[in-house]
């Protein structure tokens, strides 16, 4: 009641108002449609001639916004009145669209940097033509991103001629193009791709070595359709590109074994614990002895069938509460779990050994689970006096390997755990062709490629027993929210972004703007039908599906796992019902099976439906009705033709009567509220009858993990007395479940803000290098110079103030002489005789003295070489920034992974993160400015006479380097616990070790003749 007064008086809810500012611009653009109707095709083409020149006389697409969406929506007009036909991704397509007022309203919403919330079937591919043409007009690129290649080909292809109409060109970024073919997509005025294409090429570009292998061109204008599986979903998934590392350390298969053996003790524990209860509760229910006995097997083992069916009990969930709050409170949780083995915390999804677990796993070496503390074994070897150097060394040495060693196995123990006892086959994975595949949790489709992080996916591997990948190392990465984040400017398409509105706006500053349907929706979305367990939820929606079938009426049952769906699908084929069923395992005819899951009687069943890209369109006979009055109100005089069915009647009182049109049933309520609602958004396209209902049982995870708070009074209101088979559905049940996914989804969030927080100081750090590389790479003659003479400079000033004095001191401290000889060292054949420095009082006035003499150098060793300077230059640059660069990741990726342990010493992580990745990104440009001056230097002109007696040293070190130097598949980095990582994979060989840069076959041979390495030395 609040909520509506305060609405009244402010104009409305958001939505309202949203529409009340677009509409009017709506207007604009239907009045100058209505002037183009005669004017020739060859004038509307025209058109974009003058919108460009508009634009170089200083207008802004703002000020021709309605005439350019009109000049779109009547080019679509005329293709639909001519009925042109064309292919889209294998098909002929007749047109037949031309945008609603609705659809302009989206798309102006896009145009403003906005996402556009659109009902499946209202025509987002249509919607997003107009602004991606009304922002290419600037002539910097505009970018459709979608979730697959079949939707960039399907919709490039698609909306290619309406585009041509308009002078416009349209390019298309498939997976293994070529770079020459992705260029000339990039170069179009419009490029439709996929996220992880965009991204992969970005990565790629810096790191050419050349500027004629970049393929992208900036990041000027861009729409994320399915925004909310990209930038939310796909958040903590790092694109890495990585190359081999020298040696695997892990040692999943020595402890794989032991580590099974004590999952089972586990397991026999539980049950142990479980039968102990039984019997107290058989004679004595009041016994306070239970509460413990459930409890620790609660802790030991949460997703146990036999604890399940006492959580059931509103009496049983209170006394767990009970009982662990005592324990919390008496600081005696170390005593309730120390009879266990391990402790799962599904929620967080760790666990963690206790000291009985670790007596199990190694009973002959206590000392297995301690690490050794280097520092302090370090110190007491060195303060051995009658050691020699070299045993001094080795003893050393043998503590590191100790401490390797141990830190791994613990590591790889942890990881196994939770492979055995959190990730589910064919629920987080499948094992296919010997290879463990995880499946999108949010839309069901196999991610090969993909890799979970922190080795959890070795441990899986080690875990399934299939073949455990190779480590790798990252040679460059970026998330997809700060790739995203680099564009000028950024809007989203979905059918389902409302519910995470804030997060759109705290990380990327977007708007989140509700457009109408065209057609007022007729779907009925029922209460949920809540059971006791998943047994009695499964028998009843089996029936369910029966009695829907008889009706002919078309079934889609939406899963959350593989494993349901193929449950159900042996379920109906036991009760005679033929069906379909669309999973990670069977997704090869995915259009074909989800075109036709809307004919009479058709039972589909498929995993989540998020961005499946083809609309279900109904079959003949499943609208019952010629007239639907369900969205009538109370002022309507229309006749219902529904058999008679008063038309004022609530909308399930004329479904019941008259049902009709696409029947959805869910399984079980997703962690997220959007996923539910794209499961019933695949019913009522454009106006279309149907109905959506989710069937749930208090063993589902959502209600069992996160609405435990209120399990027991919801048990005892609601649930008390019920028998085998009965069922709740009431609208508090509802909102109880709307409360347990608001839950997660806020948990959700904290968690990728948190990731954030951490990237943000590595992206920081790598805008910086990718500028400095990208002024490299592009640098003309001076440029380069200046490039190279202040980083000299810098390089001069650190090792001046790291080890030769302090500028700020008295000259009298400055080890001058010292000075000069490091710099002879890193220049050599620089001449230093003729330097006096004896009256040099000031260290600005020694550093231009010594910088002179660096000039003077530099512009002989210019006049030596010729004009193969510049490529030499670039090639000696970017080759230290590319090797020092991939170091750093390294060590940032080993000091994401321990940082935590800081929060054991009163320090916050994200705090100690962020200064010790600055001070190691400090050494690195540090180290990177001293390369390029020594290296550089070092560059000989190799008369071609002497080439042969060097070819065979280039051939041997600089080949073998190239043939390392793939993009390869990498070990994730540490952006979360558990989130995949997509990798760019490379098969590749064992890296060759050098203090060089290296020389790829296309690149300029470092002999100096000014050919491609391939063509000289490397022959």
């Amino acid at each position: 009641m609040f909520k509506a007064i305060f609405q009244k008086i402010f104009g409305g809810n958001k939505q309202a108002r949203d529409m009340k500012k677009l509409m009017p611009i709506v207007g604009l653009i239907n009045e100058e449609f209505a002037n183009l109707r005669d004017i020739s095709d060859e004038d509307l083409k025209q058109k974009t001639a003058d919108f460009r020149r508009r634009l170089s006389e200083g207008e802004t697409p703002d000020d021709f916004l309605p005439e350019a969406y009109a000049a779109v929506k009547e080019v679509c007009r005329r293709h639909k009145e001519r009925q042109s036909k064309w292919i889209a991704a294998g098909n002929e397509i007749t047109w037949d669209m031309v945008p609603f007022d609705v659809q302009l309203a989206g798309a102006i919403a896009l145009h403003q940097g906005k996402i556009s919330e659109m009902a499946t079937g209202e025509g987002k591919t249509l919607v997003a033509i107009m602004p991606l043409y009304l922002n290419a007009l600037e002539g910097k690129g505009a970018h459709l991103v979608t979730v697959n290649d079949y939707l960039a080909r399907r919709d490039s292809e698609w909306m290619r001629p309406i585009f041509e109409s308009l002078g416009m060109t349209v390019g298309c970024i498939l997976t293994d193009m070529e770079p020459d073919v992705r260029r000339e997509q990039y170069a179009c005025d419009i490029t439709y791709g996929t996220n992880n294409e965009f991204g992969f090429d970005y990565l790629r570009d810096n790191m050419a070595i050349n500027k004629i292998y970049l393929v992208q061109r900036g990041h000027h204008y861009a729409i994320v359709d399915e925004v909310d599986s990209v930038l939310i979903d796909e958040a903590r998934t790092p694109l890495i590109i990585s190359g081999p590392v020298d040696r695997s350390t892990h040692r999943y298969e020595h402890v794989r074994a032991p580590v099974e053996k004590l999952v089972q003790k586990q397991t026999y524990l539980m049950n142990s614990l479980l039968s102990e209860a039984e019997k107290k509760i058989n004679e004595n229910p009041d016994d306070p002895e239970i509460g413990i006995l459930l409890l620790r097997a609660k802790k030991g083992a949460p997703r146990n069938k036999r604890l399940q069916k006492y959580l059931q009990e509103g009496r049983w969930v209170r006394l767990v509460e009970r009982t662990e709050m005592d324990f919390m409170r008496d600081k005696r949780v170390p005593e309730l779990e120390a009879e266990l083995f391990f402790v799962v915390d599904e929620k967080g999804h760790n666990i963690d050994l206790t000291e009985k677990g670790r007596q199990a796993l190694s009973p002959e070496n206590p000392d297995q689970f301690l690490i050794p503390d280097l520092v302090d074994d370090i110190a007491r070897i060195e303060a051995q006096v009658d050691l020699s150097p070299q045993d001094k060394e080795k003893k050393k040495e043998e503590i590191r390997r100790l401490h390797e060693i141990r830190t791994e196995e613990i590591h790889n123990i942890s990881q196994l755990l939770r492979a055995y006892m959190i990730f589910e086959k064919d629920v987080d994975y499948i094992v296919q062709d010997n290879k463990v595949i995880i499946v999108d949790e949010f839309t069901g489709r196999l991610m090969p490629g993909r890799r979970w992080s922190d080795g959890l996916h070795q441990a899986v591997e080690a875990k399934e027993n299939v073949q455990i990948e190779k480590e790798t190392q990252t040679l460059a990465t970026i998330t997809l929210q700060n790739y995203f984040r680099m564009y000028k400017k950024l809007a989203g398409m979905t059918g389902t972004a409302e519910t995470e509105a804030q997060e759109f706006a705290h990380t990327y500053g977007m708007d989140v703007v509700v457009i109408p349907t065209n057609k007022p929706v007729r779907r009925v979305d029922y209460a949920d039908r809540l059971f006791r367990t998943k047994r009695e939820k499964y028998n009843a929606l089996v029936e369910e599906i029966q009695d829907l079938h008889k009706k002919g009426l078309p079934v889609l049952v939406g899963t959350v796992s593989v494993e349901v769906s193929e449950l159900l699908s042996r379920m109906l084929k036991r009760a005679g019902l033929s069906h379909n069923v669309l999973n990670a395992k069977n997704h090869a005819h995915e259009a074909e099976i989800v075109r036709d899951a809307g004919k009479p009687g058709t039972i589909t069943i498929a995993t989540n439906m998020a961005g499946r890209g083809t609309d279900i369109k109904l079959g003949a006979g499943v609208v019952k009705c010629a007239r639907c009055c369900i969205n009538c109100n109370d002022t309507c005089e229309e006749v219902d033709l529904c058999r008679g069915v008063n038309h004022r009647s609530k909308h399930e009182q004329c479904a019941l009567e008259c049902e009709c049109g696409l029947q959805i049933i869910g399984t079980e309520r997703h962690e997220a509220r959007r996923i539910d609602r794209q499961l019933r958004g695949r019913s009522g396209r454009q106006g279309d009858p149907g109905a959506s209902q989710f069937f749930i049982s208090f063993e589902d995870d959502l209600l069992r993990l996160f609405g435990s708070d209120r399990m027991a009074g919801i048990l005892d209101w609601f649930g008390a007395g019920m028998k085998e088979g009965e069922e709740l559905q009431h609208k508090r049940l509802n909102k109880f479940v709307e409360k347990a996914q608001q839950k997660i989804e806020a948990i959700n969030f904290e968690r990728r803000k948190h990731t954030l927080e951490y990237d943000n100081v590595m992206n920081k750090q790598r805008v910086a290098i990718y500028g400095l590389r990208r002024e490299i790479l592009m640098g003309e003659p001076n440029d380069l110079r200046n490039i190279f003479l202040d980083l000299a400079g810098e390089a001069i000033e650190d090792e001046f103030r790291h080890t030769y004095g302090d500028p700020d001191k008295d000259p009298s401290d400055w080890d001058i002489n010292g000075f000069v000889e490091w710099l002879r060292r890193s220049i050599p054949n620089l001449n230093t005789n003729n330097l006096d420095l004896s009256e040099v009082t000031k260290f600005d006035d020694l550093l231009v003295r010594l910088m002179e003499l660096v000039k003077e150098f530099y512009e002989a060793k210019v006049a030596a070489v010729g004009a193969e300077i510049i490529p030499l230059t670039q090639y000696i640059m970017l080759r230290i920034i590319d090797t020092d660069w991939q170091d750093h990741l390294l060590a940032i990726d080993e000091l994401r992974e321990g940082i935590h342990l800081r929060s054991y010493a009163q320090r916050d992580p994200l705090v100690e993160y962020q200064r010790e990745a600055t001070l190691l990104f400090q050494d690195m440009m540090s180290a990177i400015r001293k390369e390029i001056l020594k290296h550089f230097f070092l560059v000989q002109i190799v008369a071609d006479e002497q080439k042969n007696s060097r070819q065979m040293i280039y051939r041997k070190e600089e080949t073998e380097a190239f043939s390392t130097a793939q993009i390869a598949a990498v070990q994730p980095e540490r952006t979360s616990s558990d989130g995949p990582v997509q990798q760019e994979q490379r098969v590749s060989h064992q890296p060759f070790r050098r203090q060089g840069p290296k020389v790829g076959p296309n690149d300029l041979c470092p002999c100096g003749s000014g050919k491609k390495f391939k063509k000289c030395c490397g022959k």
